[in-house]
């Protein structure tokens, strides 16, 4: 795309032009010292973010993917086990539920906000789950039992943390929350009246660092947040070939490890997030403003429980595909997440789940469209798409 006329899906280059001399410096650091793995800069990238996520311990790791899977592990989940999550997300997520040695089992969507409907994950413990005799449900789809849930903070919006918890707590399941493109989000518990970040909510929380998060490496990397100290020390093991010192292997783990490069760069970075969050929350209004009133046109909601840090900015529209075209040829990118729920992918066919049976997924799978959205994303770009989008879908 011409960068001089087109609207960009995401602009890492301005991000990185901002950042220069202090992610330069990080490089010159590593070098000088030659320490590539662990060391000074990866314990300080961990004691910051936890400290930003409000959690005792931040464990890194190599990637979100790991992330998720050494928090399962770590929380105690074991092969052969359940675990509930929703089929709209990203495939990493059933990726480490499966490497754990657990089978996912879905629960559908809240059509407003495309996150986990607690109204279905209890539905799904009372009708499709029986008790064993400690009180634990038992899935009656596989005959396996139930052990966690993971709910995802999809497109940086918080899951409906309190009746899920709630649940958790009456079926005795442990949540880890999935909180990959959610640096930063908010959740507002109304049983205790407070704010509290994602991250710090689950028994444990996966972190990616993916480039085009809103706190993204220059590569890739993850984290673990939780207040658990167990968990902690189970995933700092979990990461490093299952060390608890050099050459001393409780258990067998994997190189999950986060480089310190990357930690320097994304200890950099984290001095600047707390801006770049206000400058996407900003957009994200203006992006509501311009499309207020809009006939066919819903963006996805934030409830008044969520401070969203639009990772992304979804809105859903009929006839996807040609209002794409039509976007495309006004040069601008766009982006579908996610265009084919998990329990109808190719990979999870042995799952042997049927079309219709999450259906608020499959609209949402039909329907959503990512926009342009990146703090430095200009007045008069969010225009542009806005002017596009209406020239195929105009006000009623």
């Amino acid at each position: 795309m011409d960068r001089s006329r087109g609207v960009p899906f995401v602009d890492l280059v301005a991000q990185h032009a901002e950042l220069k001399d202090e992610l330069t410096a990080v490089f010159h650091r590593a070098l000088a010292s030659a320490s590539f793995i662990g060391g000074p800069m990866v314990q300080a990238f961990e004691e910051e973010f936890g400290r930003f996520c409000g959690t005792r311990y931040c464990i890194g790791v190599g990637s979100g993917t790991d992330a998720v899977l050494f928090a399962l592990i770590a929380g105690g989940v074991r092969p052969g086990d359940v675990v509930i999550t929703v089929p709209h997300t990203f495939i990493a997520t059933t990726e480490a539920i499966t490497h754990a040695g657990a089978l996912p089992e879905f629960v559908d969507v809240d059509g407003s906000t495309c996150n986990l409907d607690p109204d279905r994950l209890r539905e799904y413990l009372e009708e499709r789950c029986t008790l064993d005799g400690s009180g634990r449900p038992v899935s009656r789809r596989s005959g396996r039992p139930v052990t966690a849930i993971v709910p995802i903070h999809i497109y940086g919006q918080p899951a409906d943390m309190d009746p899920i918890l709630d649940l958790a707590e009456r079926f005795n399941l442990t949540v880890i929350e999935d909180a990959c493109q959610a640096h930063g989000a908010e959740y507002f518990s109304r049983k205790t009246g407070t704010w509290r970040k994602a991250g710090s909510i689950g028994r444990a929380a996966a972190f990616s660092f993916y480039p085009g998060k809103n706190l993204g490496a220059c590569g890739e990397a993850g984290a673990i947040t939780t207040d658990d100290e167990e968990v902690a020390q189970a995933a700092r093991m979990l990461r490093d070939h299952g060390q608890s010192r050099k050459y001393d292997h409780d258990i067998e783990g994997y190189n999950g490890r986060l480089d310190a490069i990357q930690a320097g760069l994304l200890s950099a970075k984290l001095t600047r997030l707390a801006g770049w969050t206000k400058a996407r929350r900003e957009r994200a209004k203006t992006y509501d403003e311009l499309l207020r009133g809009a006939r066919d046109i819903v963006p996805v909601i934030e409830p008044d429980w969520a401070r969203g840090v639009y990772h992304l900015y979804v809105v859903r529209v009929q006839q996807r595909a040609e209002v794409i075209a039509e976007l495309s040829g006004a040069g601008i990118a766009t982006g579908i997440h996610y265009p084919i729920p998990l329990h109808l992918q190719r990979a999870y066919v042995s799952l042997d789940y049927a079309p219709g049976e999450f259906p608020s997924a499959e609209r949402a799978a039909a329907e959503v469209l990512s926009l342009p959205m990146f703090p430095q994303l200009t007045a008069e770009q969010q225009e542009r798409v806005v002017q596009a989008l209406l020239r195929f879908t105009p006000a009623a």
